[in-house]
C-alpha cells in the first residue's frame, strides 16, 4: 500500500476520543457521598454518646478542672522556688494534701454538730413556712411535700455504667471526688504529655491551630478558675465574720456554702441566700433584715468591685450568654451541670471562634 493510499486510509476512520480509565472516576463519585454519609453517622454516634454519658464526661470535666488548678500552682511556684517542674508539682501536691488533711480533720471534730444544728433549725423553719403558706391554700412544696427537693439535685452522674445507682448518696459523692482527684493528679502530672497524645488523632497539617487553640483554652481556664476561688474565699470569709458577729448559729457553715455557690456565676449567690434566711428568721425580722442587707451588700461589692479586678481579661465571656448556659446545663444535667457550665461554655466559645468563625469563615475581624 502507497503512502497516499495508507493516509487516506487513516482519514476515513472517524476520531474518538482517547480512552479514560472509568474505575477511578466512579470510585471517586461513589467515595463523596459515603465519606459524607460516615461522616454525619460518626458525628451522630459523638452526639448519642455523649447525651447518654454527660454526666461522666462532666466528672471528666471536673477534673480537668482540678488539674489546671494544680497546674496553675505549679507555674506560680516557679516564681517563687527555682526547682523544676516535678519537684515543684511534689511540693504543691503535699501542700494540696496538707490542707486537706487539716480541713478534714477540723470537720470531723466540728462540722457534725454545726451541720446538725443547722438541719433543725432549717428544717423547723420550713415547716413554719409551708403551715403559714398552707394557710392561704399556697402548696409551697407540691404534692409531693418537702421530698421532692430532693429532685432539684440530679444524679451526679454515672459512674462507670450503672454501679452508681447501686450506691447510696454519700458513697456515689466519694467516688466521684475520688476520680476527680486521680484525673486532675494525672493530667497535671504531665499536661504536654497527654496534649501531644490528643494531638496524634489532628491531621500534621493542623497541629500548630489546635495546639495554640488548646493552650489558649489552658489560659482561659486558668484565669476563670483561680478568679472563681479568690472571690469564693472572700465571700465565705466576709459573710462568715459578718454572721458570727450577728449571732447566727452555724456562721461558718453559712460562710462556706455561700462560698461554694458562689463558684456558680448569677445563680449561686441567690441559691446561697435562702439557707441564710432560714436561719436568721428565728432571730427576729430585724436580724433577718439585717443579715439580708449585708449579704446581699457583700454579694454586690464582691460582684461589681471584687470580680471585676480578679477577673480582668481572664474571661470575655458576655453575661447573659454565661447565665443562658447555666439555666441550660442545670436543667439538662443538674448541680454539676451549672457549677460546670460558665468553664463550658468558656472553652466552648474559644473553639467556635478560633475554629468555625476565623478559619472556617475566614472572619478574623
Amino acid at each position: 500500500m502507497t503512502t497516499e493510499a495508507r493516509v487516506s486510509a487513516a482519514a476515513a476512520v472517524p476520531d474518538e476520543p482517547p480512552s479514560e480509565p472509568a474505575g477511578p472516576v466512579r470510585a471517586s463519585l461513589l467515595a463523596a457521598p459515603l465519606a459524607l454519609t460516615l461522616t454525619v453517622l460518626a458525628i451522630a454516634a459523638v452526639l448519642a454518646l455523649s447525651w447518654y454519658y454527660a454526666a461522666s464526661l462532666l466528672l471528666l470535666f471536673a477534673g480537668i478542672l482540678f488539674a489546671v488548678l494544680l497546674d496553675a500552682c505549679t507555674r506560680g511556684l516557679a516564681r517563687i522556688v527555682p526547682l523544676s517542674r516535678p519537684l515543684r508539682f511534689g511540693l504543691v501536691v503535699l501542700g494540696f494534701g496538707c490542707v486537706a488533711a487539716l480541713a478534714i480533720g477540723w470537720s470531723v471534730d466540728r462540722m457534725p454538730a454545726q451541720a446538725h444544728n443547722l438541719i433543725r433549725v432549717m428544717d423547723t423553719q420550713l415547716s413554719a413556712l409551708e403551715s403559714q403558706m398552707a394557710a392561704f391554700d399556697i402548696d409551697l412544696f407540691g404534692p409531693g411535700g418537702r421530698q421532692d427537693l430532693s429532685r432539684l439535685i440530679a444524679d451526679p452522674g454515672r459512674l462507670f455504667g450503672h454501679v452508681h445507682y447501686a450506691v447510696s448518696g454519700a458513697y456515689a459523692v466519694a467516688i466521684n471526688t475520688i476520680v476527680i482527684v486521680c484525673l486532675g493528679l494525672f493530667f497535671a502530672g504531665n499536661p504536654a504529655g497527654y496534649r501531644e497524645g490528643a494531638l496524634k488523632l489532628v491531621p500534621l497539617g493542623a497541629r500548630v491551630r489546635v495546639r495554640s487553640v488548646l493552650n489558649e483554652m489552658g489560659q482561659v481556664l486558668r484565669g476563670w478558675l483561680l478568679g472563681q476561688l479568690l472571690r469564693s474565699a472572700v465571700v465565705a470569709v466576709l459573710l462568715a465574720v459578718a454572721l458570727h458577729l450577728l449571732g447566727l448559729p452555724g456562721a461558718g457553715l453559712l460562710g462556706l456554702q455561700a462560698g461554694v455557690a458562689n463558684f456558680i456565676p448569677y445563680l449561686g449567690p441567690l441559691i446561697a441566700a435562702f439557707p441564710v434566711a432560714l436561719v436568721a428568721m428565728p432571730l427576729g425580722l430585724s436580724t433577718l433584715a439585717w443579715v439580708m442587707i449585708i449579704y446581699f451588700s457583700i454579694q454586690t461589692i464582691e460582684g461589681f468591685v471584687i470580680a471585676p479586678l480578679i477577673q480582668k481579661g481572664a474571661v470575655d465571656v458576655p453575661p447573659a450568654w454565661t447565665l443562658f448556659a447555666i439555666v441550660i446545663f442545670g436543667a439538662m444535667f443538674g448541680a454539676i451541670g451549672m457549677a460546670l457550665a460558665a468553664p463550658l461554655f468558656a472553652v466552648g466559645r474559644i473553639a467556635v471562634l478560633r475554629f468555625y468563625v476565623e478559619d472556617g469563615l475566614a472572619d478574623r475581624g
